[in-house]
């Protein structure tokens, strides 16, 4: 994701991690998107953890500085 600061992926991460929580007790959550916001609710589980899985990768390639591919690190 061209662009993409690290702070925005932990907000988008954060935001993530709510909204499991939140399902995981039995509630819906809303959630902002640039397009809106989004009522979610325990049928949404699966769309929540891969969002999380999506935002944590992201967040770690950010963090260590780049892709490493054979050596070089593309960014």
């Amino acid at each position: 994701m061209p662009g993409l600061t690290i702070t925005q992926a932990e907000q988008q991460l954060d935001s993530w991690l709510k909204a499991n929580l939140a399902v995981s007790q039995g509630q819906s959550y809303t959630i902002a998107t640039e397009s809106g916001s989004r009522t979610l609710t325990r049928a949404n589980a699966g769309e929540i953890l891969k969002q999380i899985e999506f935002w944590d990768r992201q967040l770690k390639r950010l963090t260590r500085g780049g892709i490493r591919v054979r050596g070089a690190i593309v960014e």
